[in-house]
C-alpha cells in the first residue's frame, strides 16, 4: 500500500513560534509511520523554511532542531503539481504533498495566509480555508458573527493603534465610559499573547501599548465572571463537539504564562458544570463554527456564569496540540485517542479537496 505523503508545517514567523515547536514534537510523535510519509518542515523567526531532517522529534521545543546538519531548505511550491521543493547541492529535487498539516499558530499561520498557499497549490490542508482562517484569528470580526448570532458575549470596544498614537487622552475617556475591570487583548493573536487584565486609567494605557505593539486593532472586553470552559469541535459538513473542558488557572487569568510556563493551572474534564450548561456550551460552539465556514478542527472558549449561562469568548482555528493543550485532551475523553484524531483531521482535508 502506498503512503500518503504527509508535511507537517511548523515554527513560524509569530510571536506564537515557540508554542508551534511544542505542539508539532507532540504531532509528529504521534503521526504513523506505517501510514504516512512525513515530510518535517520547519520555519525559522525570521521566515527561512527547511526539511528537518531527523525523526528526533524531542528536539523542536527547545529549536536545536535548526542546528541538524541533514536539514535541507526546503518550500512549498506555489505551482500545482510541485509540491515541496528541496534544495541540494546539485539542484531542487520534488517531493510531492498529499496533503499539509500547518501546526502554526498566530500571524502567518492560521490567519488564512498559509492556507492561501495550500489554496493555490491545489494541495489538501487540514484546517479551515482562508475566509474562516482569518474571520476566526480577528476577534473583532468573530464577535461580529457572534452578534449576528445573537450569541451572549463580553461587552466589547475597538481601539486601533493609529487613534491611540494620535489621541490617547481622548481614546482613554472613551474606554472608561464602562467600568473596570476590563481585559484588553491584540485582536489577531492566540495563547493569551499581549493580552492584560486593567483596573485603573495607568494600567489600560500600558496594556492597550502592549496590545498595539502586537496588533493594530486592540479589544477593550468587559471581565465576565464565571468558569472558563472550552469545547472542541471536529469534522467538515456536520461537526460535532467533544465533551466540554474547564481551566482554574491559579492565576489573575489565564495568561500566555500560566498556559506555559508556570504550573498553576489545572483542568477539569468534563467541566465542573450542568448537564444544561455543558449542551449549551456545545451547542453554541458548533453555531459559531459552522457561522464563520470552518472545516476539520476549532476550539471554542466559552466562560459559564454562576447562573450556568454561557457566555463566548473566542475561536481558535489551529488549537495547539502541546502536552498541556486541551483540544487533544477533550477528543481523547469523548474516545478519540489523538492518533485517531490526528487520522481523521487528514481524512476530512482529503475529503474536503474531492
Amino acid at each position: 500500500m502506498n503512503k500518503l505523503t504527509v508535511c507537517v508545517l511548523f515554527g513560524g514567523v509569530s510571536p506564537e513560534h515557540e508554542v508551534s515547536l511544542r505542539s508539532a514534537e507532540t504531532v509528529l510523535s504521534h503521526l504513523d509511520p506505517e501510514k504516512y510519509q512525513i515530510l518535517p518542515v520547519g520555519i525559522t523567526r525570521s521566515g527561512h523554511w527547511m526539511l528537518y531532517g531527523s525523526d528526533d522529534y524531542s528536539a523542536l521545543p527547545s529549536g536545536k532542531w535548526e542546528q541538524c546538519p541533514q536539514n535541507q531548505p526546503a518550500i512549498l511550491s506555489p505551482a500545482r503539481g510541485q509540491g515541496l521543493l528541496v534544495e541540494t547541492d546539485d539542484g531542487f529535487y520534488t517531493e510531492p504533498v498529499g496533503c499539509v498539516v500547518p501546526v502554526l499558530h498566530g500571524a502567518n499561520g492560521e490567519d488564512g495566509a498559509m492556507q492561501g498557499l495550500m489554496q493555490l497549490a491545489g494541495i489538501p490542508c487540514v484546517g479551515s480555508g482562508v475566509a474562516a482562517s482569518a474571520a476566526a484569528m480577528d476577534k473583532t470580526m468573530t464577535k461580529l458573527v457572534a452578534d449576528k448570532l445573537g450569541i451572549r458575549q463580553a461587552a466589547w470596544q475597538l481601539v486601533t493603534a493609529s487613534e491611540l498614537k494620535k489621541h490617547p487622552e481622548a481614546v482613554l475617556d472613551r474606554l472608561e465610559q464602562q467600568p473596570y475591570p476590563r481585559f484588553v487583548k491584540p485582536a489577531g493573536t492566540g495563547s493569551s499573547v499581549g493580552v492584560s487584565k486593567v483596573t485603573c486609567r495607568s494600567e489600560l494605557l500600558a496594556a492597550l501599548e502592549l496590545a498595539a505593539a502586537y496588533d493594530p486593532k486592540v479589544l477593550v472586553e468587559e471581565a465576565i465572571t464565571g468558569r472558563e470552559v472550552e469545547v472542541g469541535v471536529l469534522g467538515n459538513e456536520t461537526p460535532a463537539a467533544s465533551v466540554c473542558g474547564e481551566i482554574d488557572a491559579g492565576a489573575e487569568f489565564y495568561d500566555y504564562d500560566t498556559k506555559y510556563i508556570t504550573d498553576t493551572a489545572t483542568t477539569h474534564i468534563p467541566a465542573r458544570i450542568s448537564d444544561e450548561s455543558a449542551e449549551q456550551v456545545r451547542d453554541l460552539a458548533v453555531q459559531i463554527y459552522r457561522a464563520l465556514g470552518c472545516l476539520g478542527l476549532s476550539r471554542v472558549d466559552f466562560f459559564v456564569q454562576p447562573d450556568g449561562t454561557p457566555v463566548f469568548n473566542e475561536i481558535n482555528t489551529l488549537p495547539g496540540f502541546t502536552s498541556i493543550s486541551m483540544y487533544p485532551k477533550l477528543f481523547e475523553a469523548s474516545g478519540l485517542p489523538i492518533e485517531a484524531l490526528l487520522d481523521q483531521l487528514i481524512e476530512y482535508a482529503i475529503d474536503e479537496r474531492k
